[in-house]
This record gives C-alpha cells, sequence and structure tokens, in this order.
C-alpha cells in the first residue's frame, strides 16, 4: 500500500529546513506539517512572524498547516521526518527520533550535507544506525532564498528502494520544485558534501581576483575529485553529472547567496577562520567537510589535490596564494576524471 504521509515533520528550522516546510505544505495544503526547532525562542519567533528567522527579499510566509514548535511530542505520529540540522548535530538528533514514536510506517530523509568525522559515514548513514525506518536523502542545487520566493527550482531524492523515493517524489512535488528520483544514495550525498570544499575554494579565487578561468577550472577539477572519491566510497559515475553533483557544485562555488563563497571571499581578505566564521553567523559547512574529505580521501586512497590545499589552509594555516602556486606547479598530467 502507498503512504500516504499525511503528517510531515521538518527537524531544523534554519532557512533551508523552513524552505522544506513550506514546500511541504503548499504540496499538500490538507497535510499536517511540524517545523520542529531545539530553541523554544526560535520557535516562537516563527510563529509570530511565519517566516524563517534569516530575511529573505520576497520570501513567502509558512502556510497555516504549519506547526511551529520546539516540542519533540508535536512530531510523534509523523509518517514523513525530513532532517535538515548541521552535521555536527546528526548523531544526537538521531538518538532523539529513535525514541519519538513516529508512525510505524513512517520514512526519514536526510537533507543535511555533510560527512562525519573520524567514521566517514554519511548523515543517511548515521540515521539509519539509530532509527528502524527507511532514510533517504534530499540533494541539488537549491538554495532557500530561491525556494521560499516560488522560484524554480530542481532536486534530487534517493532511496536504495526506488518505490520509496517515487512516494517522496509525488509528496514533495510542487509547481516551483521538481524532483528526480535515484536509488545511488551514496553518490549524491558524497556530492551535496564535498561541493562545500569546493565552494571555499571558489570563494578563495574569487577574493584573490583571479579571474574567471580559475574558477572555472577549480569547479571543474572539483567535480574530477568528487567523482573518484564518490566511486571509491560505492556511488555512481553519472550520479555526479547530475543534480546532486555538477548541479550542486555550480551553484554553490558562484552564487552570492552561498555561505562558503562568502567565507572563502574572507579568508582571501586574510581574516583568521574563527573571525569569517563569526562574521557569517551560519553554518559554514565547508570547513568541516574538508576535514572529513581530507581523512577519508586518505583512507581510501584517493587523489585530491584541491581537497589536500583546502586543508592546508584551514587547518595548518598555509596562506592560499602559497597553496595556489604549488597547486600550479605539480607534475603535468593528461586529463583522466577518474584517476
Amino acid at each position: 500500500m502507498e503512504r500516504t504521509f499525511d503528517k510531515t515533520a521538518v527537524i531544523g528550522a534554519g532557512a533551508w529546513g523552513t524552505a522544506l516546510a513550506y514546500t511541504a505544505a503548499v504540496a499538500r495544503p490538507e497535510g499536517e506539517v511540524v517545523l520542529w526547532t531545539y530553541k523554544e525562542e526560535e520557535a516562537a519567533a516563527i510563529r509570530e512572524t511565519r517566516m524563517s528567522l534569516i530575511p529573505v527579499k520576497g520570501a513567502r510566509p509558512l502556510p497555516a498547516n504549519v506547526k511551529v514548535t520546539s516540542d519533540w511530542a508535536d512530531v510523534a505520529g509523523s509518517q514523513l521526518v525530513i532532517v535538515v540540522v548541521p552535521s555536527v548535530v546528526m548523531r544526537s538528533v538521531a538518538t532523539s527520533l529513535a525514541n519519538v514514536g513516529l508512525a510505524d510506517d513512517a520514512v526519514i530523509v536526510s537533507c543535511s550535507k555533510g560527512i562525519e568525522k573520524d567514521s566517514h559515514l554519511l548523515m543517511s548513514e548515521i540515521l539509519a544506525a539509530n532509527v528502524p525506518y527507511p532514510v533517504g536523502a534530499l540533494s541539488g542545487p537549491n538554495h532557500a532564498e530561491d525556494i521560499v520566493q516560488g522560484l524554480p527550482s530542481l532536486t534530487l531524492i534517493g532511496f536504495e528502494d526506488i518505490s520509496i523515493a517515487k512516494e517522496v517524489q509525488k509528496r514533495m512535488s510542487t509547481g516551483f520544485l521538481r524532483i528526480y528520483t535515484t536509488s545511488d544514495v551514496v553518490g549524491m550525498q558524497i556530492g551535496g558534501a564535498i561541493k562545500n570544499v569546493f565552494a571555499l575554494a571558489s570563494g578563495i579565487c574569487a577574493g584573490l581576483g583571479l579571474g574567471d578561468n580559475a574558477r572555472a577550472a577549480l569547479s571543474t577539477r572539483g567535480l574530477g575529485e568528487m567523482t573518484r572519491l564518490g566511486i571509491a566510497r560505492g556511488g555512481r559515475m553519472e550520479t555526479f553529472m547530475g543534480l546532486s553533483g555538477m548541479g550542486d557544485l555550480v551553484v554553490t562555488c558562484y552564487s552570492d547567496h552561498s555561505r562558503n563563497l562568502t567565507a572563502g571571499r574572507l579568508l582571501a581578505k586574510g581574516m583568521p577562520l574563527d573571525e569569517c566564521l563569526k562574521q557569517i553567523g551560519q553554518v559554514v559547512e565547508g570547513v568541516p567537510n574538508t576535514l572529513s574529505t581530507y581523512q577519508m580521501s586518505r583512507s581510501l586512497g584517493v587523489r585530491t589535490p584541491i581537497v589536500d590545499a583546502m586543508y592546508e589552509i584551514l587547518y595548518n594555516g598555509k596562506h592560499p596564494s602559497d597553496a595556489l602556486q604549488e597547486l600550479m606547479v605539480r607534475d603535468l598530467r593528461e586529463e583522466n576524471v577518474t584517476d
């Protein structure tokens, strides 16, 4: 029997979580949508304004069928759970979800883009290890700022069981969000996580005034590193040519909405990393993702020169100009995405 998803819960009320709550409510006006945040003061502010705490010009308010809460009890009985929290807190959220009391036929979707440090687990893998429900992922070139204005966007939903992916696709699709499906849950998450590293690098290129050629080369070679690492981790090559690979990489490397791009620009100007993060005031996933991606590439024996350079800049204090020079004078090679 096909799931109806009459009750949907979105865990995490940042810009992306609020945008997905808006999307879920518009996609099914008669359905119940719960938007959960761990801070009651945040929940109260969103209830009052019906808007994200991060203002966007032209944003549409949350529909009336969205209940904003900080009480886990309100999540109980949900059939579709969309998790949109920073990757560093995914493990604690997964533990909480295991004890909430979801519907027996619940389905969980991770929308968090990251790789856990040391374990190298993807966000869906952390959830799956803690909850007895099917777990998939959503990823693509989807900045919340466009979604909350109802601007046309495309994304990818993945489950190992493609029939579940199609059920979620049907539930969440709207006139402004077109959803495609895949069974490559690993590949789509690798793309969504690693693109943040290259967005930081793209911001550094822009901040140093290196020009369009350098940024185009950076994103192209970054796609090669993403593909090599993703295949080694178990993903499929074609996934990295799609929405959660090239698509997400392009939007994050070039959009002014990208926090990673902004952080890279600030780093290029000599601002210390801690100060960059404080000024941005939101999670910059490329920073922890650089460390976890660097670790994973070492464990899998995959060549990732741009990731390595970003690791040196962020964690060993190397000046961006020095890292650039080292990349430019490496041994000359034949172009090959998979080697």
